[in-house]
């Protein structure tokens, strides 16, 4: 776990800032800078564009990280890298012509509840495509063991042009139309930053021969982007679905308790830049020692963790919605019901890495059909009867249930289990602190009854979980910098 902690420890503290200013601007720029009704239309054009980029991308960052590994030849590398840049544009140039032919019957198919929506329909294709290419790039410097770079760019510099352009907006520098023209542009300045790295980190011999195991390649891509897609569906189509049942100004007071809960992520999506292409490696190794090595380390290292993270939201969401606009408050559930699922999802640690770098990938496809066609199904019924809260309840009934099965396949195909005598110890700490500190009340401004509490719960939350030795691999970081002389 060496590299991977010390690559994780970096990516985290890089994610953690990216959410900081995240979180300034969904909680606070966003709210204030902009009118509710755009807020809600940046949020949904992202939300559809992010549906769309597994299709343009066609599975080709999967692929990447699956299979360079396998090759033992430079120039074997050098064709599957080649051949990586051009696969997304079979689909991404036969949707542009599509969409430029039919723009106006599916703009306005897609306004219809919601006018503001048809005059920025074209933003959905051009950030797809620009995410697509960034993502990857991405996976060409991960399966370098390079992730820092990319991560940076992934978290922080779309959030940080977003911070700089609402600033534009409140000093009326540049308007709320202009805000989204310019947010797109930034999308493509990450994606050839990302770019120009990638090459710098390794840069093949290009040609436009492909690899010999080229059909292969193709099946896994085939499979893993319908897969990719569904998985998409599910983190986004609730932001999709909501303005085409009510206003799009419930978009925006969702999207702020998503981001709230989203929190409980980070230290996974830090882990897991560096964990997938390890990952990959022992399968093609068939190294079943370390698959399960990392399967026991990285569940019980993001639920400690992510529990933190939990107790910390949770326990102090009605102090943070004081400090918003009181409209917004109604996501309160939103942010309990999608941050147990985001919890249960951490606490599997690199599962799904597991089977999508497994000659087992294949299983995908149903499972991720499956999960698309439910949460849609659920959102479509729940929406009308709970409006924001039912697509949260049908998010989260959906991760539950499908994250079990998937627990449950990798324990049946590989025999293992990410949960030790540990993980009960750790769920029932968990369930003690909540239980505790759900009854403490303070009466002070918001600000400083969100510090003090959040004092409260992590100074005996940290020294419990080190008395017990919970995690080998946080005691022995903790031993190291917090307790070294």
């Amino acid at each position: 776990m060496g590299i991977v902690l010390k690559q994780s420890f970096k990516n985290t503290l890089i994610t953690f800032v990216a959410f900081a200013i995240g979180g300034t601007n969904a909680l606070f720029l966003y709210t204030n800078f902009l009118e509710d009704q755009y807020y809600g239309l940046v949020t949904y054009l992202l939300s559809a564009a992010n549906i769309l980029m597994p299709l343009t991308a066609f599975g080709v960052q999967y692929s990447i990280i699956k299979f360079y590994s396998s090759y033992s030849l430079k120039l074997e590398k050098d064709k599957f890298l080649s051949s990586s840049l051009l696969l997304p544009l079979l689909i991404a140039i036969p949707f542009g012509f599509i969409g430029s032919l039919f723009y106006e019957q599916i703009s306005t198919y897609l306004s219809l509840e919601n006018e503001i929506i048809k005059d920025f329909t074209w933003v959905i294709y051009l950030v797809a495509i620009a995410t697509a290419y960034f993502e990857i790039f991405y996976a060409w410097s991960k399966v370098q063991f390079q992730s820092v770079f990319g991560n940076v760019l992934k978290e922080i510099f779309s959030r940080v042009a977003a911070m700089i352009l609402l600033v534009l907006v409140y000093f009326e520098i540049i308007s709320q139309t202009e805000f989204i023209y310019y947010l797109t542009g930034a999308y493509f300045i990450r994606t050839f930053m990302m770019m120009i790295y990638a090459f710098r980190v390794y840069k093949p011999n290009f040609t436009f021969q492909l690899p010999e195991n080229y059909k292969e390649v193709l099946k896994y891509a085939s499979y893993i982007i319908l897969a990719g897609s569904a998985g998409a569906i599910l983190i986004d189509i609730d932001k999709f679905m909501i303005p085409q049942k009510e206003a799009i100004q419930l978009t925006a007071y969702y999207a702020v308790g998503i981001y709230m809960a989203s929190v409980l992520e980070v230290p996974g999506r830090a882990m897991a830049q560096i964990v997938q292409p390890i990952t990959a490696k022992a399968l093609n190794e068939n190294n079943h020692t370390e698959i399960k090595k990392l399967y026991k380390s990285t569940s019980i290292n993001l639920l400690l963790i992510c529990g933190l993270l939990f107790l910390l939201i949770n326990l102090n969401v009605s102090d943070v919605y004081l400090l918003i606009k009181p409209e917004y408050a109604d996501g309160i559930y939103v942010v309990l019901m999608i941050s147990v699922a985001k919890l249960y999802t951490m606490a599997l640690g690199n599962n799904g890495a597991i089977i999508s770098n497994s000659k087992y990938y294949k299983i995908l496809l149903p499972y991720a059909i499956g999960m698309s066609l439910s949460v849609i199904l659920l959102n479509n019924w729940l929406i009308d009867i709970y409006g924001m809260n039912g697509a949260a309840l049908s998010t989260s009934t959906v991760i539950l249930v499908f994250n079990t099965v998937k627990w449950w396949y990798v324990k049946h195909k590989f025999g293992i289990s990410p949960f030790t005598r540990k993980t009960i110890i750790l769920l029932l700490i968990l369930v003690v602190f909540y239980a505790i500190f759900s009854f403490l009340k303070l009466e002070f401004h918001p600000l400083i009854n969100i510090l003090l509490k959040s004092t409260l719960i992590v100074v005996p939350y940290i020294l419990l979980i080190k008395m017990m030795n919970v995690s080998t691999d946080i005691s022995g970081l903790f031993d190291k910098y917090i307790l070294r002389k």
